[in-house]
This record gives C-alpha cells, sequence and structure tokens, in this order.
C-alpha cells in the first residue's frame, strides 16, 4: 500500500489530547503529516518526515480535520424561502414550521429525496465536512421514516431516527396515540436503518415526560439517545438527556445553573448550533459560559430546510467565535473533536495515527482565518479516508 505525505504545513491541527496542554487543538508548526490507505500514519514536523512514494506540497497553509457535522437533517422535500423572508420581516420562529416540509416530503419520491440529500452532501464536502449525522423527522409516517433513515444509511454510518420531530398531523388530536405510533411500529421499522434516537423536547413537539418514553423505547431497541433540548425555552431536555446517558443534547440556548452543572458532570456533549439563531434572529446560545464550566462543546450545521439552511461549517465557526464567546481555537475543536465526542468517535475528529485520514486543507497560513476571514471560501482541498475529494488551485475560482 503506497503512502503518501503531506508537507510543507504551515500549522497543523492535530487535537492530539498527548499535545493539548496548554494547546487545546495539539498544533505542530512546520509540520507533515503521512497518509496510508484510509488512515493517518504519522505526523510531526516536516524535517522528520519519512520517506514515501507520493509527497504533496501544502504550500505553507493550514491543514486540519475534516468537520465533523454532527447534527443535520438532510432528507427533506421543499423549500421555506417565504417562510424565512416572512421571519426576517418580523414573524418569531415556531416549531410548526416543521409541517411545512413534512408535507412536501411525503410527496415526494425517493429519487427526489436522495439527489436532495446527495446534493447537499456535496456541498459539504466541498466545504471541509468528511462526517456527518443526519436525521429523519419529516415523514412522520411508518412508510416515510422508515425511507428517510433507509436513504440515508447510504450515505452515513451516522443516522438518527426522529420520528419525535412534532406530532404528525393526523395525530394533532392525539399526541399519546402519536407517541405509541413513534415508539411502536414506526419504532420497529425504523431501528434497524439507524444508530441514534432524538427527540424534539420543546414546547410545541414533546414534552420531558413524552420524550423520555420515546428515548427509552429506542434504547431498548440498541438506538443510542440524542435530544433536542432547551432551544426555544427553558424545559427538562438537558437534564433529561444528562439522565439518560444521551451522546449529546443538542441546541441549549436556554440553561439553568443546574442544567450547565448536570452537563459538566456528563458524558453528554453541548452541540451548538448557530445556524439556527442566525436564521431565526434569536438568542445566542452562550458557549462561554459552558466552556468555563467546563462542558464538552460541539459545532454543528443543523442544516435543515426550515431554521437553518447552511452546510457551511466554516461559517458556524466563525458566528461562534463572533457572537457565542468561543476563540477561534475552541471553535475549530468543537467543529472537529467535539462533533466526533458528540458521536462518540475518536477515530474521526483529530490527525492521530490510527485516525481516518480525513483532512482539510485551507488556503490560509492558521485556522484562525476560518473566523478571522468569515464567507471567504478557504477549503482548496479535502480529504476523506485518504482520498482527495476536494482539490481546488489555492486563489482561483472552483
Amino acid at each position: 500500500m503506497s503512502a503518501t505525505v503531506i508537507t510543507n504545513i504551515a500549522t497543523l491541527v492535530t487535537n492530539d489530547p498527548s499535545l493539548r496542554d496548554p494547546d487545546p487543538l495539539g498544533l505542530v508548526r512546520d509540520a507533515a503529516v503521512v497518509i496510508e490507505g484510509d488512515r493517518v500514519v504519522w505526523t510531526g514536523a516536516a524535517s522528520k518526515a519519512p520517506a514515501t512514494d507520493n509527497r504533496v506540497d501544502a504550500g505553507g497553509r493550514a491543514v486540519l480535520p475534516g468537520f465533523v457535522d454532527s447534527h443535520s437533517h438532510l432528507v427533506f422535500a421543499g423549500d421555506r424561502t417565504e417562510e424565512f423572508n416572512a421571519r426576517m420581516s418580523g414573524r418569531p420562529y415556531s416549531a410548526g414550521g416543521i409541517r411545512t416540509t413534512v408535507a412536501a416530503t411525503r410527496a415526494a419520491s425517493e429519487a427526489e429525496l436522495e439527489a436532495t440529500l446527495t446534493r447537499h452532501l456535496a456541498e459539504a464536502l466541498r466545504q471541509g465536512t468528511t462526517t456527518f449525522e443526519t436525521k429523519s423527522g419529516y415523514g412522520l409516517t411508518v412508510e416515510d421514516e422508515e425511507r428517510a433513515l433507509r436513504l440515508a444509511a447510504r450515505h452515513t454510518d451516522e443516522v438518527t431516527y426522529l420520528g419525535a420531530h412534532v406530532v404528525a398531523p393526523e395525530y394533532a388530536d392525539d399526541p399519546a396515540g402519536y407517541v405509541d405510533l413513534v415508539t411502536g411500529a414506526m419504532l420497529d421499522a425504523c431501528a434497524p436503518h439507524a444508530r441514534w434516537i432524538d427527540v424534539f423536547c420543546e414546547r410545541g413537539a414533546f414534552d420531558g415526560d413524552q420524550a423520555r418514553a420515546i428515548l427509552t423505547a429506542g434504547r431498548a431497541k440498541g438506538l443510542h439517545p440524542r435530544i433536542h433540548a432547551n432551544q426555544l425555552s427553558y424545559g427538562p431536555g438537558v437534564r433529561l438527556a444528562v439522565e439518560l446517558d444521551a451522546a449529546s443534547a443538542d441546541h441549549c440556548t436556554h440553561l439553568t445553573d443546574a442544567d450547565v452543572d448536570a452537563l459538566a458532570n456528563s458524558a453528554t456533549v453541548a452541540t451548538l448550533l448557530p445556524g439556527a439563531e442566525f436564521s431565526t434572529r434569536a438568542a445566542w446560545p452562550d458557549a462561554r459560559r459552558l466552556l468555563d464550566a467546563g462542558v464538552t462543546v460541539a459545532l454543528s450545521t443543523d442544516c435543515n430546510p426550515g431554521s437553518s439552511y447552511t452546510s457551511s461549517v466554516p461559517f458556524c465557526v466563525a458566528l461562534a467565535v463572533r457572537d457565542m464567546g468561543m476563540t477561534p481555537d475552541e471553535a475549530v475543536w468543537a467543529a472537529t473533536a467535539g462533533g466526533a465526542a458528540a458521536l462518540r468517535r475518536t477515530d474521526v475528529g483529530r490527525l492521530v495515527p490510527g485516525a481516518y485520514a480525513d483532512l482539510v486543507l485551507l488556503d490560509a497560513p492558521s485556522h484562525v482565518h476560518l473566523a478571522y476571514r468569515p464567507g471567504v471560501p478557504l477549503v482548496t482541498g479535502v480529504w476523506r479516508r485518504g482520498v482527495r475529494e476536494v482539490c481546488k488551485a489555492a486563489g482561483q475560482a472552483p
């Protein structure tokens, strides 16, 4: 098996835990990284790099792990431009808009849904995302939820059953009946295609008791919990996530001191989704408060057609630095190793021997440029599982 060295790297973000004190990113300057097959086999100073069959000159640019987008909703149809336009004119966001996408998704063919999914995946890859999670939740029938998960599982191992996104319109007057469906026939059909189970624990969706019943049923079927928690208001979601050892509590906008303490003393990651606050003009999550308390924080896009229609992790990094109190180092760690932690993975989100060879090459000398130059397409190369998937001439159009 031939090996490739990427050398002449100005700054290499490794997220190597052995190099993190006091540097959270395990930075190596004037660095090189060696790939063999789909794995990283060596990192260190370029002057000490072993000889390899192939060589790539990074040209004094930065290299970092591929982004790990641990929260997205990519199996959908339709468009909610009018809703966004109205909201930007003063109407607040509520969970009810999800039903608009449900109607469009149910009406779409399987081929149409997969085409939309793959288009967004290609878009995300061009911006450096090499690992992603995605959910169902826009079908809300047994057949449509199973279809969504089956399609998603063709493209990622990180598939989440979200039948409990909102109560299906047919059950508007019988939410208990819908919970029975989500925990019964729908779960039976969907569990074979998923790794995770999620629930939107929020006013207008599911309360704490309903959420506990849904997540517990999923866990009994071998699905691990994650949860939409405390996005629109204070509520039980975060503490329920900790109680059930959820991998991640996502949104975490409205938190009490007890919520923060619970997260800090648990293995549950707080996944922050700044694209949602940007797109809804809602209050920003206080990342500084969480980090100072010792909570593990991830950043993700929440890419969905209603409340966060962006697939750009670099954009979310810039928002987190500008509006959520994170340093550039913290934001980059959260978008790579933090996302991996939210998926309970150690083989992605870092560049250490044995990890997958998922790398991003920036047309910049430092990862700080992701926040320093917001909106600029800095990603000029992407390797996924050791294969160079994206290759742009630096300084030129794609």
